[in-house]
């Protein structure tokens, strides 16, 4: 019968908190599974301990019970008489252990014991199962290496095993072994910014407009018009078009039908590396129908004489060129009109040729796009006068319901009095796009019953509504109600309406805002600088669909986004490496700002036109803060594109860039950063937290709308996937993360903290003694104290710039707790749409687990309150003793610090605090003593 063992090899740790007091820690690991315990060698002075030791466990049973245990602790010295200190846990569910033996080393962050524990570090493990055959003889038994250590546990022994069973075979208690998808290890160095070399050299034009991208070669050829073709048609014309070919690179113009002497005017772009061999042909066919084309005459053009041209040269003229015959296919005659020279990406005729990587449709080049100007409306709702309701013979409680667009409602609270005049005397605010199409639709309703009764209704169109740049304010107006379907009047109702210029209307997260200026143009301030990007190209991309002949394929293009300006590259047709090699500009108002960069794949180059559903899929997106750019830098750095998916974390490939922020003015980059982030209005008439929510939700759809709108559409889910429409979502993942950013800043307090007992425990005399004559100085010297502590910051400033970052900020996989993923569940949860499609046994496992998270939280805030009630019982004689004596105190207190000098009682406080560790008692100070035992509110609560 086969037996199965569950084997633990520990591999090693990284990145442990410190416990030493000499920035390094003696760890070592404690496993414990079903009653089994075994412990590691101890590994001394290292963050980032390597044991490589196998453990194995033994099961009583075939089932798959409990979980796998392991603390990591810090052994002390056993002069101190403490017990080894806690440096993280990790507890792993047996159903997720997989069933066959793996090389891949799966690290699983360290876990708090409690709430306030001060934990960090990664734990390195490989954990599966092994089955051995039992066997009627007794199996040779030798003991295992490296398994000398161990808790009082006797020595295990391993008979020799059999190969494991294939993945189908079952047990003998008929259950199968869950086989579950076990994460891929990927090396951090993938999850990294490169830093790239391109070469730039020169700029590509006389203007030095593309300095910061590779220079790209194109073969140019404009094709012009045709004059006295031969007539191929039974009336007497043509229908003329023409080809070319270089290499195997083809295209074609535009038929002209029924023209001898045709017109198309259309160039075209193939880049050097589709240029093969030495020749161009272009040919002119007639184009029909139902039978074959009819050749109306072609030229041929040795590549090595085409002429180089440079911006700023002047265009190349097109000339008349006979056409000639082939072989076989009789007398031809008639001219063409073309130019053919070598250039780059800066031509003049480069955006809207015909582009080898790309064809010559316009949804598939380079665009830029503007977001509409967004303004809030105001609408303050002050009363109403005469409502007539439906029942007469009571007096409605009427609110309003306010609606702009087809997607913006808002409704009015409940008039406070039952009356046929109410009063409400609320703002309800909105967001108007230009030019203001749209009506504001406002409504007086009661709700009786189930029903929705209409009192009355006005319609005012938003063109027609005063505008304001400050707060000054505007005159209000009495509207006339009326009611679709009634003839006569329904009251009428008292509104303050106005266009707010004033403020920033955002679309995206305040977190990583591109842009901060007012609506109203005349409040900009001057530009700071300018930004540069040049979009070089991706690497190593997925496919992200499959042809028609079962390829995968990838259809890349770049979407830019800051402040009002949106850029897209041309869309590079079938290749994992696109190379774009643009470059666009923007003026910067503010150093605080972010860009954002995404790359995706275009659905519609094998469906444009069948009006298929189909959406461009996210490959990845980066952003860059440019408060972390050095002025006047070249940055060139292949960022790495991530997204999160399901089963974690996914590399979608890499995306090279080359940033540069150039400043006219250093003091007044300098000076914004003392300037309020946002405009005037904002902090004057401020709004209220919940409504900016909403109204950047209405933005945002405004904006995607808007641009969807565009000819050719920038689409919507693009713009939604730049604005970051999910961020505000519940995320089990972004909770962590968010978690151990806190924990991070906390950490240097706890270090200072560390610090500081250390001092106090004499671990280094000297250090203390050195700390003794600093507090003697600082108290005979107080006025050296701020000048101390400042002076000290600014050392420690200049020391960390040698340490200080080279490249510009990245999407952090470890940050975003997603190098692991111990529940693929919270990954799926975060995928769930709203409102929940899953299982009832799904939502409540996920309920049950948001429960304890809460719960956790919630035991945290409840002693932080106790602490904070404890604090206020000391003179609320709640607990009259304590209070007594606590009074008592301050009273002897004030009277022996009347009389003794400051510096002395300084000095004495100091000395105790900092007293040797033989004249410490073991025992709890006094004053925790008597503030652990005040009364506070939570034994009150039910």
């Amino acid at each position: 019968m086969p037996q199965r063992k569950l084997v633990v090899e520990v591999i090693s740790a990284r990145d442990l908190m410190p416990k030493d007091g000499q920035g390094s820690s003696n760890s070592y690991c404690v496993l414990d599974y079903g009653g089994q315990r075994k412990k590691t060698l101890v590994i001394a002075r290292s963050l980032n301990p390597t044991w490589n030791e196998k453990f194995e466990f033994q099961f009583a049973d075939q089932t798959l019970p409990g979980e796998l245990e392991i603390n990591v602790f810090n052994e002390r010295n056993s002069g101190t008489g403490r017990r080894s200190s806690f440096l993280g846990r990790v507890a792993i569910p047996m159903n997720t252990v997989q069933n066959k033996p793996t090389d891949n080393v799966r690290w699983y962050p360290l876990l708090k014991r409690g709430l306030f524990s001060n934990i960090k570090g990664d734990l390195g493990l490989k954990i599966y199962y092994v089955f051995e055959q039992q066997s009627s003889q007794t199996p040779v038994m030798k003991p295992l290496a490296k398994e000398t250590a161990r808790l009082d546990v006797p020595v295990q022994v391993v008979p020799q095993m059999p190969k494991p069973p294939k993945r189908t075979e079952m047990m003998p208690d008929k259950q199968p072994i869950p086989m579950m998808p076990s994460s891929l290890t990927v090396h951090e160095a993938d999850f990294t910014v490169k830093e790239t070399n391109p070469d730039l050299g020169k700029a590509v034009d006389y203007n030095h407009h593309y300095d910061l991208v590779e220079h790209m070669t194109y073969l140019f050829i404009r094709v012009v018009r045709a004059r006295g073709l031969a007539a191929k048609d039974a009336n007497g014309t043509s229908d003329p078009f023409a080809r070319i070919q270089v290499g195997h690179v083809k295209a074609e113009t535009k038929i002209v039908p029924h023209n001898l002497n045709p017109e198309w005017n259309q160039v075209f772009a193939v880049g050097e590396d589709k240029v093969q061999g030495r020749t161009l042909e272009l040919t002119v066919w007639d184009a029909d129908k139902l039978s074959q084309d009819d050749f109306l005459g072609g030229l041929m053009f040795n590549l090595a004489e085409v002429p180089l041209r440079k911006p700023p040269e002047s265009p190349l003229p097109p000339q008349w060129y006979k056409l000639e015959s082939k072989a076989g296919q009789g007398r031809v005659r008639g001219e063409v009109m073309l130019a053919i020279w070598w250039g780059t990406q800066a031509d003049e005729a480069f955006p809207d040729a015909w582009h080898s990587d790309t064809g010559d449709h316009a949804h598939f080049r380079s665009k830029m796009y503007s977001s509409p100007r967004l303004w809030y409306l105001r609408v303050k709702v002050i009363e109403a006068q005469d409502l007539i309701p439906p029942d007469k013979g009571h007096l409605p409680e009427p609110y309003i319901r306010a609606h702009l667009g087809p997607y913006q409602i808002v409704r009015s609270r409940i008039a406070l009095v039952r009356s046929a005049s109410p009063l409400w005397n609320e703002d309800l605010m909105f967001v108007a796009a230009e030019p203001f199409d749209d009506l504001l639709h406002l409504l007086v309703e009661e709700r009786i019953g189930m029903k929705e009764e209409i009192l009355g209704e006005v319609r005012i169109p938003v063109s027609s509504i005063e505008r304001r740049i400050d707060g000054r304010p505007v005159p209000s107006r009495w509207y006339v109600l009326d009611r679709a379907g009634d003839v006569g009047l329904r009251g009428r109702i008292h509104l303050r309406l106005s266009l707010d210029g004033g403020y920033h209307v955002m679309d995206e997260s305040s977190k990583y805002i591109s842009d901060t200026r007012p609506t109203a143009k005349q409040l900009w301030r001057p530009s700071l600088g300018v930004l540069e990007l040049g979009i070089h190209g991706a690497n190593n991309l997925l496919p992200m669909k499959t042809t028609k002949d079962h390829r995968g394929s990838t259809d890349a293009y770049c979407v830019a986004k800051y402040g009002q300006k949106w850029v897209r590259t041309r869309t590079i047709f079938e290749s994992f490496n696109p190379r774009w090699n643009e470059q666009y500009t923007w003026e910067v108002n503010d150093p605080g700002t972010v860009i954002t960069v995404g790359v995706f794949d275009n659905r519609h180059t094998q469906y444009l036109g069948d009006n298929m559903p189909l959406k461009d899929l996210p490959i990845g997106k980066i952003r860059i803060r440019l408060s972390t750019l050095e002025s006047d830098r070249v940055y060139t750095n292949a960022y790495p594109l991530l997204v999160v998916t399901p089963q974690g974390i996914k590399k979608m490939g890499e995306l090279e860039l080359a940033v540069r922020l150039s400043c006219a003015s250093t003091l007044n980059l300098m000076q914004a950063y003392v300037q309020p982030p946002l405009p005037r209005m904002h902090y004057y008439y401020p709004l209220d937290p919940k409504q900016l929510e909403s109204l950047r939700v209405a933005a945002m759809n405004i904006v995607a709308l808007r641009l969807m709108r565009s000819d050719p559409p920038l689409r919507q889910e693009v713009v939604q996937f730049m604005l970051d429409t999910e961020a505000e979502r519940w995320s089990m993942r972004r909770s962590k993360a968010n978690y151990y950013r806190i924990m991070g800043v906390l950490s240097g307090i706890m270090a200072v903290s560390i610090w500081f007992g250390d001092i106090c425990s004499w671990k280094s005399p000297v250090t203390t003694v050195l700390v003794h004559l600093l507090l003697l100085i600082l108290v005979w010297y107080p006025e050296l104290l701020l000048p101390t502590v400042f002076l000290y910051m600014f050392l420690i400033g200049a020391w960390n710039y040698r340490f200080r970052s080279r490249t510009p900020p990245f999407m952090d996989a470890k940050l975003s707790q997603g190098e692991h993923i111990g529940d693929l569940d919270e990954l799926e949860e975060e995928f769930n749409v709203i409102p929940a499609s899953r299982a009832p046994e799904v939502l409540r496992h996920r309920y049950e687990r948001l429960r304890g998270v809460s719960g956790r939280i919630q035991n945290g805030l409840g002693e932080l309150a106790t602490m904070g009630e404890r604090v206020q019982s000391l003179l609320s004689w709640r607990d009259p003793r304590a209070t007594a004596i606590f009074i008592t105190f301050c009273l002897t207190a004030a009277i022996v610090l009347y009389v003794t000098p400051f510096q002395v009682v300084a000095v004495l406080l100091g000395v105790y605090i900092l007293r040797h560790p033989r004249f410490r008692d073991p025992l709890p100070p006094v004053p925790w003593n008597f503030f652990g035992r005040l009364p506070s509110q939570a034994d009150r609560i039910l």
